[in-house]
């Protein structure tokens, strides 16, 4: 049975409207998935390496979330621009991506940290101050296409200095004393030094302080024995290291670039050294009209940790002489000592030691003598 025309007719408008809600706009291209070049790449050298970082692109070019990522090139160069990273030094791998599960809603990759670590070949590395490399990574997608280089950034080429083999380490009465066998400078060359730079780490320190803390700085100065005198602090134990420091004197100002360290040498800073001995000891006789007694001064000792000092006595009466005896009760403060109980008619034999805050004494100065005289 064929439909009436008239509901025909009726249907025709439903029939256009659903066409015109078929048709579609112009079509976009594919995205070409090429990543954001990195932005943010730095650079820092030790002796002939140079370690670079960068952060990995989470965008393309596009402004789209990136899915996936290709290998990055290191690019090197003595130019002061990188137009393109036609002849990499190096590929790094892609990252491990971890993938999206089926039906999550899309969202842009976690932007995380890649580092790479360039030896310097020796062509690369130069005595003029002013020599420097230039360096820039290229992330590719998996087609290994990409946007371009990153930002570039420079490091200096001057040479460095190898880090003495032989450190040694000792304590003494003012502090530890380093040796080793210095290197030597080069020939000279105007705007640029040589030091050798000492780290000193407390090994009960916080993991925030492992790299250590600057102990001091020396010229490099001839080839031969060097030395280096730490005052630190008693009863710790210190990791020592020693770096040679190569200095570029610029019109911007300096440029450091620090060479590789040397062995870590241990060091157990117990103080068992007792303070200089006292020297000037002089004994005076007092007591006319009153009671005697003999007054004793002597040189004081610059010694930081010194608590006092101990006062010895013996007698001697002719052939005979007695034991020494300490005469003071508690440390004497003061640099001067007065004995009362003596006795008319003797000679007194004194002399004196001095004790640092750790109970080490020194031994008994030169004596001195007095004799208390008779009464008339």
């Amino acid at each position: 049975m064929k439909a009436p025309w008239t509901k025909i007719i009726g249907l025709l408008p439903g029939c256009l409207l659903l066409a015109g809600c078929a048709q579609t706009g112009v079509p976009l291209p594919p995205s070409l998935e090429l990543p954001k070049p990195a932005s943010d790449l730095r650079v820092a050298r030790k002796g002939n390496f140079v370690t670079l970082t960068w952060s990995e692109p989470a965008l393309t070019t596009d402004h789209e979330s990136l899915r996936s990522l290709g290998p990055t090139r290191i690019c090197r160069g003595v130019e002061a621009d990188i137009a393109a990273c036609e002849n990499p030094v190096a590929t790094v791998p892609p990252p491990t991506i971890t993938t999206k599960k089926s039906g999550q809603r899309s969202q842009p990759r976690r932007t995380t940290s890649q580092t790479f670590m360039d030896t310097l070949p020796p062509n690369a590395i130069s005595d003029n101050p002013e020599a420097e490399l230039t360096y820039a990574v290229e992330v590719l997608n998996r087609s290994a296409r990409g946007a371009g280089p990153s930002n570039r950034v420079q490091v200096p080429a001057i040479i460095t200095l190898p880090a003495p083999a032989d450190l040694g380490a000792q304590p003494n009465e003012d502090g530890v004393l380093l040796t080793w066998t210095s290197a030597g400078e080069p020939a000279a060359r105007p705007g640029l030094q040589f030091r050798y730079r000492i780290y000193r780490r407390d090994e009960g320190a916080s993991k925030e302080t492992l790299a250590g803390q600057i102990a001091g700085e020396v010229p490099v100065g001839a080839a031969g024995p060097a030395h280096f005198l730490d005052a630190i602090e008693w009863e710790k134990t210190y990791l020592y290291r020693i770096t040679a420091v190569s200095i570029v004197m610029r019109p911007g100002g300096e440029m450091q670039v620090e060479g590789e360290d040397s062995p870590t040498v241990r060091v157990v800073a117990r103080d068992v050294f007792p303070p200089a001995v006292p020297v000037g000891l002089q004994a005076v006789y007092s007591g006319e009209g009153q009671k005697p007694f003999v007054d004793l001064i002597w040189a004081p000792v610059a010694s930081a940790d010194l608590a006092g000092y101990n006062v010895f006595r013996r007698e001697a009466n002719g052939s005979e002489e007695k034991t020494t005896v300490k005469v003071n009760l508690g440390l004497v403060k003061t640099p001067s000592y007065r004995d009362s109980a003596v006795t008319a008619g003797k000679t007194y034999v004194y002399s004196v030691s001095a004790v640092d805050v750790r109970g080490n004494e020194s031994t008994k100065s030169e004596e001195a003598s007095e004799t208390v005289p008779t009464s008339n």
